[in-house]
Formats: structure tokens, sequence, C-alpha cells
């Protein structure tokens, strides 16, 4: 579908202006030279995408948009809500296969320009970070979110074996966990379509070991039955109470107990466990209830009573693309030899924690639980409870308010004295042109400076403009940074430096602003928790006789 030819939403246009869907429809109301709707219905309507072009470029409120931004929306146009589709259809083009559904002309020729300026592995991992983000935003479940995936590689660690995935989605997990040395990747997700672009997806990536990816449902139809891998990772779909418990009763997964009708989370945990091998690792992402529900306290029970679960880590809400509630992290081993008399159960408290950085915890985010201390009549796993109780409430409280206040004093005057600008910045140049003219390198999805005549701070810095964000932002709000479609301005290589010198104290400032946050929100835990037990009293309580 050609720009001629492309209806959009009005959100859209909103998008392409840089302004809210209310001065679109505002916009509709008092212009009558507005494009009138081409399609749609009176509640939805669509819009000529090359009317509504030409008229925002009469009105002056047009704004640039990145390539990436221009092939998305080129295949929604296509594909509408199969993206899945659209994302088979692309990684056919890029290693010149035949594809189900293929891309139309103009489409196709946009995939091929975009892949002369990045190679296929960056075409296709931006496209599947943007379809991360747009199924996050509307509650997707085949995906998991980059945070998620860097807390799960962080504690599954590396292997040079097998890594197993039953519920792989798009392959986030499958395919970023294990390190350089595995041996072979095997997946499968019940969604069309997503086993052959996770094998396309990992041979563009040049992601390391033999991939398998398979369809079906693993818990009603498991296609590797003998498995036994590694490091298993799981991110499995939650809140589907039908997961087939009446068709399983006998089946030799459940080696712990036969998960109750509720409990379809312990079902794919004892899933992922069957599919351990002795001394390997699991590693699922579940729902805080799981650790608490009495429906499935037997199953805790036998899981620290044999040995099996090692870690057990509370994170913070929005970590998971379906929904926004907090989750916890199970790491499990098959044990090789049975658990001595002092074996413990490491508890790891990250719900206030900032992800997004350095993700291992601190020393009062921890603590190594006896087994005999969590085989009560609940067999409550909440790593917030027991971390609390093991620390000395007190001390824990007055170290967390020292740092606060410590913290609060580094960010008085923090904040750069910025003057007020006497000349607007107009020449700019494309990033794509100093990525050819070997001027930037992109490493990691960031840009990096290459010569002197260039500062990295100050690229960093300006492609954080809300020019720069509209211009990445999809019509759907997904948003994804594209260095090479961003814009920087011309200057000398003197007052770039003084432009990355401030642009480093307001990273710095960001830095500290979310530690003292962070800290804070961990002193007022603390101080309640203490309060509560009994550990901490109000001020002035024992000056007044009630010691």
């Amino acid at each position: 579908m050609t720009d001629d030819e492309a209806l959009v939403p009005p959100a859209e246009i909103a998008r392409m202006a840089g302004v809210t869907r209310a001065a679109v429809s505002n916009w509709r109301r008092r212009h009558p030279d507005f494009p009138e709707a081409a399609g749609g219905t009176a509640s939805a309507p669509l819009f000529a995408l090359a009317e509504v072009w030409r008229w925002l470029e009469r009105q002056g409120k047009g704004q640039p948009v990145a390539d990436e931004v221009r092939l998305w929306n080129a295949l929604r146009a296509e594909y509408g809500a199969d993206m899945v589709g659209a994302l088979v259809a692309v990684t056919a083009v890029l290693r010149g296969e035949p594809a189900k559904r293929p891309l139309s002309g103009p489409t196709a020729k946009l995939v091929a320009e975009l892949a002369r300026d990045r190679s296929p592995e960056e075409l296709v991992r931006g496209l599947a970070e943007r379809f991360v983000a747009s199924a996050s935003h509307s509650g997707g479940e085949y995906v998991s979110t980059p945070v998620l995936v860097r807390v799960v590689r962080h504690f599954a660690g590396e292997t040079g074996g097998v890594v197993y995935d039953p519920a792989c989605g798009i392959g986030d997990l499958l395919l970023s966990v294990g390190g350089d040395k595995v041996r072979r990747r095997a997946g499968q997700d019940a969604a069309e379509g997503l086993p052959e672009f996770v094998r396309a997806r990992a041979a563009l990536e040049g992601r390391p070991g033999k991939v398998e990816v398979v369809q079906g449902d693993s818990l009603r139809d498991d296609r590797f039955p003998d498995l036994k891998a590694d490091l298993v990772v799981c991110d499995p779909p939650t809140g589907r109470p039908d997961w087939g418990r009446e068709d399983l009763l006998l089946d030799p997964r459940w080696e712990i107990a036969l998960p109750p009708k509720a409990e379809g989370d312990l079902a794919w945990l004892q899933h992922c466990y069957f599919h351990t091998a002795p001394g390997g690792r699991a590693v699922l992402v579940l729902p805080a209830s799981a650790a608490y529900r009495r429906s499935g306290r037997r199953i805790r029970a036998e899981l620290v009573r044999g040995g099996i679960l090692d870690t057990l880590v509370a994170l913070p809400g929005g970590l998971v693309a379906a929904h926004s509630a907090p989750v916890h992290l199970w790491v499990l081993r098959r044990p090789v030899r049975a658990p001595g008399p002092d074996a413990r159960v490491r508890m790891i408290d990250l719900t206030d924690a900032d992800l997004t950085g350095p993700i291992e915890p601190d020393p009062e985010q921890v603590a190594e639980v006896p087994v005999i201390s969590l085989l009560d009549d609940e067999a409550d796993l909440t790593p917030g409870r027991h971390v609390a109780a093991a620390q000395p409430g007190a001390a824990a409280y007055d170290r967390a308010r020292e740092r606060f206040e410590e913290i609060l004093g580094e960010l008085r005057g923090a904040l750069p004295r910025l003057p007020e600008g006497t000349e607007e910045i107009a020449a700019t140049v494309n990033v794509s042109e100093l990525i050819r003219g070997g001027l930037v390198q992109v490493e990691d999805g960031q840009p990096v400076s290459t010569t002197d005549q260039l500062d990295t701070d100050f690229l960093l810095g300006f492609l954080k403009s809300a020019v720069n964000t509209r211009r990445n932002t999809s019509g759907s709000g997904t948003h994804r940074t594209d260095p090479r479609g961003a814009r920087v301005p011309q200057m000398d290589p003197e007052r770039q430096r003084t432009y990355g010198a401030a642009f480093r104290e307001l990273e710095s400032f960001v830095r500290q602003l979310e530690e003292a946050a962070k800290i804070g929100r961990r002193a007022v835990q603390l101080a309640h928790d203490g309060l509560t037990s009994g550990t901490l009293e109000p001020p002035g309580t024992k000056e007044e006789g009630h010691e």
C-alpha cells in the first residue's frame, strides 16, 4: 500500500502533527478545508494519508517521521492486528525467501531501503522491540518486556547445554538467555505464526546454538516429552483456570503433586521442573499470589522440603506485558542429592528496585531463610515478609534514613543553572549521514562518536529532544529510539562539549533523584514494618513513660 492509498485514524494524525487527539477533533470542526473522512465509520473515521499530509504542510503543522516508524505504519496498514504475520514477512524479505503472505511492493522496497543503512539483524531486532512495546501497551501475552528479559538473564546465568522455553512467544527469553556457548535452544508456543518468526529471527540475529521451535500448547500437547534441559526459562500465560487439568490427571509431569484446578501457574512450574536435567535450573515468572494462595500450599511445601526451590525474587509491578501487577521470579534446581538439615532458601525483595540499572540486590534486600522456617501451615513464601523479618528494624531503618538524607544533600544545587537562549538552533544533520561518514557507530542500539569532532554526550542529549521523540513514536504510542532517523544540530566541537557537559549534569541529577526515591520508599516500608512489629516506636514514647 502506497502513501497515496493509505488511510489513517485521528490518533495517527495527532502523532504526525505532535498534538493530542482532542486537537485533531478541533481541527475537523473549525477548519472547513480539513480532509473529509475517506473510510471507516462515523465513530472511527479514517482519512487519506496523502490528503492529511498536504493539509498539515499547508498549516505548517507536520512533523518529520523516522523511516522505521514509516515501515511500522505501513505494516499495520497491510496486516492490521496480524503483526506477527507482518514480522514473518519482513524476515522472509531479508532472507530472500518466499512468505505465506508477502509484503506489498512499496513496503518490501521500504524494507530494502532500511536494510541498506543497517544490518538485517538490527532491523529485525528493532521491529521486535517495537512489537514488544506495542503488545505491552495493549496487554499482549506473547512478549516479555526488555527489563524482565534482563532480570531473567541475570538470575539464569550461563550454560553450555540446552535451553528450553515452553511458552516462548516471539523468542525474547529463549534467544537471550544462556550465553554464547548454548548448544541447543528449544521452544514451543500455542500462537500461530510465532514459531516461524522465532526461527527466522534466530537465523538473522546469529544466535548461538541450534534452534527448534514448534507450535502447540505445552501443557495440553507437550511436543518435547523427552527433553531434559540445563536451563528452562518461562514467562507463561496466567489467569487461565482451564489449563487442561481434567485431561492430565495421570500425567507424569506432576512429580510433586497434582496441581489444583485453580493453580495453573503451579502446573507451568511443574512442567518446567519436569524438563529440567539433574543439576540444571528453571527460572519462571509467576504472579505474586502463587507464593501464598492456600490452594497451592502443599506444592510449595514440597518444593521447599525437597530442596527444589533455590531462590525466590519479588519484582515490582509493570514488568510483565500482559498486566501491571507485581510478579515473582522462581529459581528451581533439580537436586543431585538430598538437602541437608541446614538447607536454606534465598529470598530477595526487589519490589522497590530500579531494574533498568544494576540488578544485584543490596544486602538488606536479601535473606537466607532456613527451610524449617518455611514449613508452617501456610507455607507463605512471599519474599518481602521473610526479608523484613530478617532485618534488625532500628538498624536497617537508620541506615536507609541516613542514606536518604545523604542523597538529598547531594541533590541540593545539583540541577544546573541554564541561562535563557539567545539564538535558535536551525542547521541540523541526520545521524544516518554521520554513520555513513564514519563519524558515529551504533553499539547495542546506542550511537557513539568515533571522532574528536563530535561529542558523544552532545549527541545522546539531542536524541532525547521532543522532535526526535515524536519522530520515533507510532500512532499506537509505541516508541523506539532510532538513532539513524534522528537529527542533531551542526555545531563546532567546543560548543558541543558545553552542551555535553550540561546533558551529563542532567543525567547525573536524574540518577540521584531516582536513587533518593528508591531509598525513601525503602525507609518508609522499614518504618511501617518496624512500627507494626514492635521493633520501632513512635518518637517520644519512652520519654512519656511507656518503656
